[in-house]
């Protein structure tokens, strides 16, 4: 359990919010998803209703550290921010130089300020003291509302949060509902608990799935991770992406789970194609029949209807990964209908950040869901259990 803002005394102070406004953008630079930033407005009104100075500051994507990108900069949020706040938001040109500075030294109750990109400063991503120090001097409180990059040991997460004490930070209201949401679902699932498990590789999500398979009742494995699974039970699955090193780590988590009776989903027809592009060739194969120079891009028709009538029974969904190159149209079909089927069950669903919050977007499924987190990185870590540097600092001790 964390401390909340509302567990602190926040009135007329200079109040330091770390948001995630990590949002997507096309290639106008402008944002398409305000997801994240919309998120974040219940804690900025909670302390505009409090007469703070609001200093905000976020990352956006990975700027060269230390070097100002105009691709990069924050301004698209700040314009963003005013219009969904109908509140005046002032854009300081740096992160800890002469002009945020000056931003802020002339800030008055009620006033908001938002810090440029805080990896345009090299201190960021290497946890910098130095750097943390500067940050301080801004506020009289610190506020983590980014769930996101909770799982960072970055200095706006940790070193900075470690420079207030106890009674002067705090989560803010996005955090701790994220938080307070999976440990629920995790720890009290209603039963049948399902676990659709996708995107990629299997790296970034073994320690994940060893962890969901002490919890859950089915595991349905899609995406292109798919195919180190497969290969591990002898199938050819020709260019297809496949982690060789985690073929054994693969057979493993079959063997645990078949040990603790949950029941193991693989697919068992794949779209194909002779490359990657999006408009190259493709044929809907049976996974005996992949051939050695094509790669498997999506699940097929049959994959989808075989994850339908394992979903059928859920009462609890948890989903964190794509079916397969999404963004690609042709390739879309399987982790589209899996959006739509999980938001068609009658389960309380969980849907994990970064790409799978996108799918369901796209899908026009996002608000048929009963949570969809803000961080796809962080809701893993959460799963696993693992430490969450942002997270840690701020727990309540007993």
């Amino acid at each position: 359990m964390i401390k909340n803002i509302k567990d602190i005394d926040i009135a007329n102070k200079k109040v330091f919010i770390r948001c995630d406004f990590n949002v997507p953008k096309d290639e106008f630079g402008n944002i398409v998803d305000d997801r994240r930033i919309r998120e974040a407005l219940p804690t900025i009104k909670y302390c505009l209703d409090r007469d703070c100075k609001i200093i905000l500051a976020s990352h956006f994507e990975r700027p060269t550290p230390g070097q100002y990108e105009p691709k990069y900069s924050l301004q698209a949020v700040s314009i963003r921010l005013k219009k969904l706040l109908n509140h005046n938001v002032v854009q300081a040109k740096d992160v800890v130089g002469d002009d945020a500075k000056k931003c802020i030294s002339n800030m008055k109750k009620g006033d908001i300020v938002l810090l440029e990109n805080l990896r345009f400063h090299e201190g960021e991503t290497s946890n910098d003291d130095d750097f943390a120090t500067e940050l301080s001097k801004f506020a009289d409180v610190y506020i983590n509302d980014a769930f996101g990059a909770t799982h960072r040991k970055h200095a706006s997460i940790y070193a900075l949060g470690l420079k207030f004490d106890e009674n002067s930070r705090a989560g803010g209201f996005l955090i701790t509902k994220e938080i307070n949401f999976f440990c629920k679902v995790i720890e009290e699932p209603v039963r049948p608990f399902i676990a659709v498990v996708g995107g990629s590789k299997v790296s970034g999500k073994l320690q994940a799935l060893e962890s969901l398979i002490d919890k859950v009742d089915k595991v349905i494995i899609g995406g292109g991770m798919a195919f180190t699974f497969l290969k591990s039970l002898g199938h050819e699955v020709g260019n297809s992406l496949v982690e060789d090193d985690l073929i054994e780590d693969a057979k493993k988590i079959m063997t645990k789970a078949k040990a603790k009776g949950v029941k193991f989903y693989l697919p068992v027809d794949v779209v194909l194609a002779p490359e990657f592009s999006a408009n190259t060739l493709i044929k809907n194969l049976p996974i005996q029949e992949i051939p050695k120079d094509w790669m498997g891009l999506d699940i097929g028709p049959a994959s989808m209807m075989l994850f339908r009538e394992a979903l059928d029974d859920a009462q609890t969904i948890i989903w964190n990964g794509p079916m397969g190159v999404y963004e690609i149209p042709k390739f879309s079909k399987g982790s589209i209908k899996m959006s739509h089927c999980i938001a068609e069950s009658h389960a309380t669903t969980v849907v994990g950040g970064g790409d799978t919050a996108d799918v369901t977007a796209r899908a026009g499924d996002i608000d048929e869901m009963s949570f969809v987190s803000t961080g796809g990185g962080a809701s893993l870590r959460l799963i696993e259990g693992k430490e969450m540097p942002g997270i840690d600092i701020l727990r309540i001790k007993e």
